[in-house]
């Protein structure tokens, strides 16, 4: 193991285990995440009714932003203008990204899946969108993420084993294409999910 503030960013340590429960830590560009981890989600790029300061004064030492609010308003592009979501913010600790997919599942009646990409009518204004695996991983980059997800299709439960097998076997598929798309950069970090 190495010495605390010789780890290198997405570096993981293992600090201990009591059966089956483990306690670690991982190193990021933005900070130190200890684990396991409670992660406040600011969605939109702000906490509702705390201020950035007061969550890190909670004890949280890393957030979510969500990658499908983020793309539409204010743009991806704009963040990575601004510097990343870390400077927009004001938090400048560690930040995972989600990949929009779960966001997406629930605009049912304006999105259509296909096996290149999920597209969809913004909820804002209407704008026809395509969110392919690549494109996601190119969102969370814009954004600065530290660690990035793999897109993945949600099925709205209940679901016949057949729709649930056929989406599980698509999100492999994108995932493997997130994986592609994602070309490590010096501490950044891209997870697998799994939607419960």
């Amino acid at each position: 193991m190495s010495s605390p503030g010789t780890e290198l960013p997405n570096h993981f340590e293992l600090l201990g285990t009591d059966g089956a429960a483990r306690t670690g830590r991982l190193t990021t560009p933005h900070g130190v995440v200890r684990t396991p981890a409670f992660m406040p989600v600011g969605t939109a790029g702000a906490m509702k009714g705390i201020h950035w300061r007061d969550v890190r004064d909670a004890g949280a030492d890393i957030v979510l932003g969500n990658t499908y609010h983020l793309m539409l308003r204010p743009t991806a592009a704009r963040f990575a203008a601004l510097g990343g979501l870390q400077r927009f913010t004001g938090w400048g600790g560690p930040m995972l990204t989600d990949s929009g997919g779960f966001q997406v599942m629930s605009l049912s009646a304006l999105r259509k899946v296909t096996e290149q990409a999920v597209t969809f009518r913004s909820h804002i204004d209407g704008a026809k969108i395509e969110l392919s695996p690549e494109r996601a991983i190119e969102v969370q980059r814009l954004l600065n993420s530290d660690i990035a997800m793999q897109l993945d299709e949600c099925v709205r439960l209940p679901a016949e084993p057949a729709d649930v097998e056929r989406a599980m076997r698509l999100s492999l598929r994108w995932a493997e294409r997130s994986r592609k798309a994602f070309h490590a950069a010096p501490g950044r970090a891209i997870f697998g999910i799994v939607q419960g």
